[in-house]
């Protein structure tokens, strides 16, 4: 199953503070709006989403059709049939893409620890 580029998604209070913080970390602003509280920032193939106000833990994120880089590929697991793979495997999921659909969509399911594991497919 190829799930795409991964990272971390922050739920953070300040989203200016931890800017700031992982800057001296040596991660740069990838992508993202600072005036709408979400930012991707990037060290090497390394990927941390910081999110203020938009949910309230943590998240790893996979994005399915994309690289590190957020370039395209040309092969990729599509999130309909990564996830119809996870149900089929009785992979508990809290919220379902439309199988009817194509294109952009997202699941959200968590690990044996409550972990929100979320697959977000942007292409």
């Amino acid at each position: 199953m190829k799930l795409g580029a991964f990272s971390v998604s922050l739920a953070v209070k300040d989203i200016k503070a931890s800017k700031a913080f992982y800057e001296t970390l040596g991660f740069k602003v990838f992508a993202g709006d600072l005036e709408k509280n979400y930012l991707i920032m990037k060290n090497e193939s390394s990927l941390i989403g910081l999110f203020q106000g938009m949910f309230e833990n943590n998240i790893l994120t996979f994005n399915p059709g994309w690289d590190q880089d957020a370039n395209t590929l040309s092969k990729f697991d599509d999130v309909r049939e990564i996830q119809k793979h996870l149900k089929s495997n009785d992979i508990k999921l809290e919220h379902e893409a439309d199988e009817a659909t194509s294109g952009p969509a997202s699941f959200v399911l968590l690990d044996p620890d409550g972990n929100a594991i979320l697959i977000d497919q942007h292409i």
